[in-house]
């Protein structure tokens, strides 16, 4: 372990929150070793037993990881705030962030009056005219909106839904590469990442089937605009995926669809297939702006009442400002004018991009969104050259768990342009020996 960090506590969960505090400031990094559990006993002066329920504890919320005879180390993403993408450097243009195009978000104008209540919202959370906009907007796609509720963003949702469902220490299928908030969130709430491969056409399905045969309780994905990978469900793997998941009706399957207005890409969602255990959820954030926190959600009845009770024991509700807010602008006829506007654009950007790179030989995908992601050998290289040449890409290792390594490069505001500049320096970083190399 670090010579500098020496770990603290009389009992399991002090000894705990040494060690993540530890992690937290940077005392213990990623990879470094910890003490073997009678060791630290002794020097403690605790139990073995005590030491061992804390690094139970660690394991299960995913701060530490054993291996063996290689002993006990700190895991190499062991919290949120190891993922964070670092500040970008001045004067460089940033294609790492993942972030929508300001060109084509409207301005936000909240309502100018919002008539005060006695009391609060609880028996009322829902605005009507902004539940029937949300159940015509699932309605639309095939997706039933006989139970819809809000949610304060995707991540609170889906934080909500595993968390009410789920007990410490189960399992959920994640997508592999996959949004790298998800592949935080789970660990954090003490649950079992499993990582499930993913293709052209999103999760595949026999990575899926072996992941509930190992006992996932619950599954997370994409039915389009895939972060990192731009993949969405054709109808074929759309059916091939339901197949798998009939045969488990006890999983919960949740679908985070937040491209669905912008990800350029039909909706064949698992959502609209019958499943007796399911929720998509829909944010506005890469069609309105980021900073309206709202999520509508469709699903099954049983989901409904459990996502909903403990919102009432928490927040309560979503602000009915910010729901006069979203309801204002799902009306407005420009606002979706401007929103197909950026669509169009998004699909043209990606493309381009994906095009220019293929010129130089380097496959690239990004088939939805607003993202291309491009496998390559050395991450740190690639993120590294391609600085040098003035951009700005992210690391795949915050998307991946077992998958390659690979770079995604945000092209929400890359102009076609521009596109053909950055993969001219990206064929140069990778060099004139490797220059057909993509993978």
């Amino acid at each position: 372990m670090a010579a500098q960090y020496a770990i603290e506590g009389a009992t399991a969960k002090g000894i705990a929150a040494s060690v993540e505090r530890g992690v937290s400031e940077g005392g213990l990094a990623p990879g470094d070793a910890l003490p073997p559990v009678r060791r630290l006993a002794d020097e403690l002066g605790v139990s073995p037993g005590t030491v061992a329920t804390a690094y139970k504890e660690l394991r299960q919320r995913g701060l530490i990881v054993t291996r063996g005879r290689g002993g006990t180390v700190v895991a190499e993403v062991p919290s949120a705030a190891s993922r964070r993408p670092p500040r970008v450097p001045a004067g460089l243009v940033d294609l790492s962030a993942g972030f929508p195009d300001p060109a084509f978000l409207p301005v936000l104008r909240p309502p100018a009056a919002v008539d005060p209540v006695y009391g609060s919202h609880r028996a009322a959370p829902r605005l009507a005219r902004l539940e029937a906009l949300t159940r015509a907007w699932f309605e639309r796609d095939g997706v039933s909106a006989e139970h819809v509720t809000f949610a304060h963003g995707a991540l609170d949702c889906i934080a909500r839904l595993l968390s009410t469902e789920l007990r410490p220490g189960d399992a959920v299928a994640v997508e592999d590469p996959g949004f790298h908030h998800v592949l935080d969130l789970v660990p954090a709430l003490g649950l079992r990442a499993v990582p499930v491969a993913v293709d052209g056409e999103g999760l595949v399905p026999e990575s899926l089937r072996a992941a509930l045969r190992g006992g996932v309780r619950a599954v997370v994905c994409s039915p389009r605009g895939q972060c990192p990978t731009g993949a969405f469900f054709t109808r074929a793997r759309r059916d091939e995926l339901v197949a798998v998941l009939r045969g488990f009706p006890e999983v919960l399957v949740v679908e985070d669809d937040h491209n669905a207005e912008v990800g350029g890409a039909a909706a064949y969602t698992l959502a609209a297939a019958g499943l007796d255990r399911w929720a998509q959820v829909r944010t506005v954030s890469k069609h309105l702006g980021i900073d309206l926190r709202w999520a509508g959600v469709a699903c099954d009845a049983v989901t409904l009442a459990r996502h909903d009770r403990r919102m009432v024991m928490t927040s309560g509700w979503v602000s009915h400002v910010l729901q006069e807010t979203v309801t204002g602008l799902f009306a407005d006829g420009a606002v979706r004018d401007l929103v197909a506007a950026g669509e169009e654009a998004y699909a043209e950007r990606r493309t381009a991009l994906i095009g220019a790179l293929g010129t130089h030989g380097i496959r690239a995908v990004g088939a939805s969104g607003l993202n291309v992601w491009v496998p390559v050998r050395d991450e740190s290289a690639v993120v590294n050259g391609l600085r040098t040449q003035g951009w700005w890409v992210a690391a795949g290792a915050r998307f991946r768990v077992a998958s390659p390594p690979a770079v995604r490069i945000t092209t929400a505001r890359l102009a076609p342009g521009d596109a053909t500049r950055l993969a001219a320096d990206f064929a140069e970083v990778l060099g004139d020996a490797q220059a057909t190399y993509g993978g």
